[in-house]
């Protein structure tokens, strides 16, 4: 069958030319390929003497002499040079075949076959050249044909995928990679070849013939063409970039390490909790670092127990009975909650619970078999592999103990499940490094824990239990403590009973924070108390605590006293400004403080302040205002004397002491929170625990940044009739009198049972007034909780209880007052002193009688 040649034939690449010479030597035939590869046209060859038309003039003898013999039947082959006409240089070489023929008359004639040199050299170097690229390069070379089968393979080549480069000839992709790999390569040729764009660094990734390692390719495809642009095939230059892609995957594991432990830098230990610091791991760990996690801390570091550290773990390497006992605090996963064991923390074998038959659950506490990988782990303080479960869907996990300044405080797993890469050293060394971050921080939160509770318990213990109780006060007082990220603060209040039913009132606040603050607090409160039991005027209990605050600390000179301008619209000092300088006021101890003195009697209260916020009071029916007591210097600055403010309060009033955590902030001035606190107060007649309700809930105190104290009283002065108040002259009759007038009043009160009591300790206090004593003597009864007998005169001289002697007629008096009362005292007035006795009022039980020991021991 016939069947014409494609184009782009050999024959078009080696330039093959034909014509004929007849009988009489001249062309008698050109064909076209003859006229392309000579450059000269069938009209001007035809008919002409060949020597003549391509010879140079040197070589037609010769030339004449070859053609001769052709014509007597002698084939010839040979080079012969041509020229184009009218030129004189040799254009070129053409290897010509002569053929002998004869015609239909049987004359000789040749049929000559002209082969250009030129194009014939250039194929063979071309052919060579090929060869040399495909079969010498280091690269696997191969040559789809256009039914994607392996037209020709090289050496290169072969050694990856076995056998000898023919071997290959006839496969498919489907021969060397996975279906997945196998349907993107065969896609990727097709599109090749029909659209005829090139692709560069095709990525695959396959397994060589005989091997389990999966190696990396990148390949480059190009579609070839024959010479006359017809599609043949597609060329494939194959790389293993296996080692790339390592080293890549290397380096982007330390970058991705490097980014790890950045943000473990930035995100754990936030806080000072030991959950939310195990917590802030594991949300750092997964899923950047592993698919699950989990956190296990030693039990007696979290129910704060005072043993070391060390000791948590040190019995069971003692007696070889398993871990101590471990709290499971975290755990994070990033897969579904579908898959069992995952959300609980399945390590595989070995990392299950003592007892227990699956993975311990989040809160759980529970403790390691001995022997177990974990166990090994906290014991060593080395990092343990554990094995995966075959069943299950983790296969690596490491055990990593968490060690903080050579302790073991607990132990954190991470784990991989099936298709994720297992751990390797470098993740070893990273485990370790997450771990240890935490540890630190852990342990940092424990020891902060540690002192804070300390702080707290010396806080709570130095505030009053409860809400208080006095005369003619009814007391609310609430005290919020900064949140659990907040140093306990130097915030305190208190109410001391002072003789004659009245009550102090104290507010103050050391600048500061921490255990210091507390202390210094603790010890300022301890002086308030000792300095008002001396009865001594406000003012002169602020001056003796100032002297206290300045032997407690060193102040730190005029730059600490410059903070307490009058500055700013205000005529307080501003505590924002202080606590953010925070790292000054740390050394020395500065405090503020309002001392208030109550009188139910007259419902006076005299007030001295110590650069504290000034006192609040709302009257029924009025506005709140602030009181105007002159602030002075906050106590340890020393050198300014502080100023006493009386004021009268009416009956149902509201007096509201307070510190600075309940109206300012970094966010509100001072100004404006002092106003939302009046405004608070504007309806001061509810009852007085809803009272501090409404104004914890309405202020926007930010409560967490600062402790707040908060001390409200209601005034409800005593009534006239519990009041018995007379004056007697300077004389003997007046102890008849006394008498007389004590027991007429507490049988008014109907206090019969303590009508004898009263007589004698009365009779014995205005007897030492007349024989010690100058001026005239007052006698002043008070009941309300307790019986208060006050014994009023000028003199300066305070009494001392002694023990007489035995040859002394007097000098029991004041032991007699010490035995049968309550409580008994003295205290200086502006003009004298008063000395009074306290007695509890009956509960319808008989009264106590003296003792032996106690009567005997006046003598």
């Amino acid at each position: 069958m016939w069947q014409s040649s494609p184009p782009g034939s050999i024959y078009d690449h080696i330039g093959v030319a034909s014509f004929s010479i007849g009988p009489d030597g001249l062309i008698e035939q050109w064909s076209r390929r003859a006229a392309s590869l000579f450059g000269m046209a069938s009209a001007e060859v035809v008919g002409k003497d060949p020597v003549e038309a391509f010879m140079p003039a040197q070589l037609r003898p010769d030339a004449r002499r070859q053609v001769g013999e052709i014509l007597d039947g002698k084939e010839w082959t040979g080079i012969v040079p041509f020229r184009m006409p009218g030129e004189n240089a040799v254009r070129g070489l053409a290897e010509i075949y002569v053929m002998p023929s004869e015609t239909e008359t049987g004359e000789r004639a040749a049929l000559c076959i002209a082969v250009d040199v030129g194009a014939l050299r250039r194929v063979e170097t071309d052919l060579a050249a090929s060869q040399a690229i495909f079969g010498q390069s280091p690269f696997g070379f191969v040559l789809f044909g256009t039914d994607f089968t392996v037209v020709r393979a090289n050496k290169r080549f072969a050694t990856v995928f076995g056998g000898e480069a023919d071997d290959h000839r006839g496969r498919t992709v489907d021969d060397y990679l996975a279906r997945p790999e196998a349907e993107r390569l065969t896609g990727t040729l097709k599109r090749v070849l029909e659209t005829g764009d090139s692709v560069t660094d095709l990525q695959l990734v396959g397994t060589p013939p005989g091997t389990t390692a999966r190696r990396h390719w990148s390949m480059n495809l190009y579609r070839v063409h024959s010479g006359g642009g017809r599609p043949v095939g597609i060329a494939g230059l194959a790389t293993d970039v296996t080692q790339r892609h390592i080293a890549a995957r290397e380096a982007a594991s330390a970058r991705r390490n490097l980014a790890l432990l950045n943000e473990a830098s930035a995100r754990i230990g936030n806080s000072l909790d030991l959950e939310t610091t195990a917590r802030e791991l594991l949300d750092v760990a997964v899923p950047g670092f592993c698919d699950l996690a989990t956190v296990d801390l030693y039990q007696g570091l979290l129910t704060g127990e005072e043993a070391s550290p060390a000791s948590w773990g040190r019995h069971h390497q003692e007696s070889g009975t398993g871990s101590a006992e471990l709290r499971r605090v975290a755990h994070a996963s990033a897969v579904s909650d579908a898959l069992p064991g995952v959300l609980s923390g399945g390590a595989g074998s070995g990392a299950e619970a003592e007892g227990d038959t699956g993975p311990p659950e989040l809160g759980s506490v529970h403790r390691y078999p001995f022997h177990s990988p974990c166990a090994v782990a906290l014991r060593t303080g080395r990092v343990e592999a554990v094995p995966g479960d075959e069943r299950g869907f983790v296969h690596s996990t490491l055990a990593v103990p968490m060690v903080a300044h050579d302790v073991v405080v607990g132990l954190v797993q991470f784990s991989r499940t099936k298709g994720s890469e297992s751990f390797g050293e470098r993740d070893r060394a990273l485990a370790t490094e997450l771990a240890a971050r935490a540890a630190v921080c852990i342990d940092n939160a424990r020891l902060y824990r540690r002192e804070h509770e300390r702080a707290l318990i010396l806080q709570r213990s130095l505030l009053p239990p409860g809400d208080p109780e006095a005369a003619g006060l009814d007391i609310a007082c609430r005290y919020l403590p900064g949140n659990t990220a907040t140093e306990v603060g130097g915030d305190w209040f208190d109410v001391i009973e002072l003789p004659g039913h009245r009550t102090a009132l104290v507010v103050g606040d050391v600048m500061g924070r921490g255990l210091r603050a507390a202390v210094a607090m603790g010890e300022l409160r301890t002086a308030v108390r000792t300095l008002a039991l001396l009865d001594l005027e406000p003012a002169e209990v602020l001056s003796a605590l100032d002297e206290v605050a300045r032997g407690l600390g060193t102040p730190g000179g005029g730059e600490r006293s410059d903070s307490f301008g009058g500055g700013g619209g205000s005529q307080w000092p501003s505590r924002v400004a202080h606590k953010s300088r925070e790292a000054d006021l740390s050394e020395v101890y500065l405090a503020t403080c309002v001392y208030a003195v109550y009188d139910p009697v007259t419902r006076r209260c005299t007030f001295a302040n110590a650069g504290h916020l000034p006192p609040v009071v709302a009257e029924p029916g009025e506005p709140a205002l602030l009181l105007d007591v002159p602030p002075g210097m906050p106590l340890g600055v020393g050198g300014e004397p502080f100023e006493e403010v009386e004021v009268e309060l009416k009956e149902g009033a509201l007096l509201a002491l307070y510190t600075d955590g309940l109206v300012e902030s970094r966010d509100h001035p001072l100004d404006e929170g002092l106003d939302a606190f009046k405004e608070a107060l504007a309806d001061p007649s509810h009852p007085l625990e809803d009272v501090c309700d409404h104004v914890l809930s309405t202020l926007d105190t930010r409560h967490g940044e600062d402790d707040i104290a908060l001390l409200m009283a209601r005034i409800q002065g005593l009534a006239p009739d519990a009041v018995g108040d007379w004056r007697l002259p300077r004389e003997l009759r007046s102890v008849a009198r006394a008498r007389e007038l004590a027991r007429e009043q507490l049988t008014a009160w109907d206090l019969d049972d303590l009508v004898d009591t009263t007589e004698l300790l009365v009779s014995e206090l205005v007897t030492n007034a007349l024989r010690y004593g100058e001026g005239e003597i007052r006698l002043r009864l008070l009941r309300d909780r307790t019986l208060v007998c006050e014994v009023w005169d000028a003199g300066l001289v305070q009494p001392r209880r002694r023990r007489a002697r035995d040859t002394d007629e007097g000098g029991r008096g004041l032991q007699l007052v010490g035995l049968l009362s309550a409580a008994w005292g003295s205290r200086r007035t502006p003009r004298g002193k008063t000395v009074w006795f306290e007695l509890a009022l009956p509960d319808g039980a008989p009264a106590p009688e003296l003792s032996v020991e106690q009567l005997l021991s006046m003598y």
